[in-house]
C-alpha cells in the first residue's frame, strides 16, 4: 500500500497517522505543494491524507486548486482519504460545498462527540486539539460524525472511504509541541477556548487519541 501524504505547513506533520502507515508496511510519501508545488499522480495513490494549515480552501492559489483536482479524480476512483482541518475542508469544497468563517474560533482542547456509529470502536465522547477558525459544510452526500459545544460541523464520513475532521485525532506529543511553539500567537486573539499556547502543550494529548486515528484509517482502508 501506498500512503501519500499532503503536508502544508512545517508545524503539522502525520504524526500517529505515520505510525499506523509503519504498522501496515506501508510505502509513505509526503508532499509539500505549497513548497514544491508536487502532487501525487491517481494511479499511485492508495491512500490520501490532506493534513491542515494556516491557508484556507478559499485562496486562490494554483496549488490549492491542482489538489482539489486529485481530491475530485480519487474520489472518482473510490480511493481512501482523510483530511484534517484545511484537508477536511479542501474535500468538502472538492465536492461542491462552502468552507467558511466558523461560529467561534476554537483553538486549544476541547470535546467532541460523536453523531453516527459506522465506524467502529469510537467513543461518544473525545478531546480533541483545535486550531481553526473557520469549517466545512457537511457534504449532503455524507454523514455528519461529530460535533463540538461551538461549532457543530466538526467531522464527516462519505461512504466507507472518505472521513473528513476539522480537529486534529493525529498529533503526538512532539508533534503538540511543533504545533504549539511555532504557532503560539494564533491562540491569543479571539479564542473562544481561551487556552494559551503553554496552556494547550500542558494539556498533554489523550491516550485514546492514537487508536481512534487507527480505528479510522483502519475503517476507510478495509474496503480498499
Amino acid at each position: 500500500m501506498r500512503v501519500n501524504i499532503l503536508q502544508h505547513t512545517p508545524n503539522e506533520g502525520p504524526g500517529s497517522i505515520k505510525s499506523w502507515a509503519d504498522e501496515q508496511e506501508a510505502d509513505v510519501y509526503v508532499y509539500h505543494p505549497e513548497v514544491f508545488g508536487k502532487l501525487p499522480k491517481v494511479n499511485e495513490t492508495d491512500l490520501l491524507i490532506i493534513l491542515g494549515g494556516p491557508m484556507s480552501p478559499n485562496d486562490a492559489l494554483p496549488w490549492i486548486n491542482q489538489e482539489r483536482k486529485l481530491i475530485k479524480e480519487l474520489l472518482a476512483q473510490h480511493k481512501p482519504i482523510f483530511g484534517a482541518c484545511f484537508g477536511a475542508q479542501q474535500i468538502a469544497k472538492a465536492l461542491g460545498y462552502k468552507v467558511s468563517d466558523a461560529p467561534a474560533k476554537e483553538v486549544g482542547w476541547a470535546p467532541v462527540y460523536l453523531q453516527d456509529k459506522t465506524i467502529p470502536g469510537l467513543p461518544d465522547k473525545m478531546t480533541a486539539l483545535h486550531w481553526h477558525e473557520q469549517m466545512f459544510e457537511v457534504p449532503k452526500e455524507a454523514k455528519l460524525l461529530f460535533a463540538s459545544d461551538l461549532v457543530r460541523n466538526q467531522g464527516f464520513i462519505l461512504g466507507n472511504n472518505i472521513v473528513g475532521l476539522q480537529f486534529h485525532f493525529e498529533p503526538e506529543e512532539d508533534n503538540l509541541r511543533e504545533i504549539a511553539i511555532n504557532d503560539s500567537e494564533y491562540p491569543e486573539e479571539n479564542n473562544a477556548l481561551h487556552q494559551s499556547a503553554s496552556e494547550i502543550i500542558a494539556h498533554g494529548v489523550p491516550e485514546e487519541n492514537k487508536q481512534i486515528m487507527f480505528n479510522i484509517l483502519n475503517y476507510i482502508t478495509k474496503n480498499n
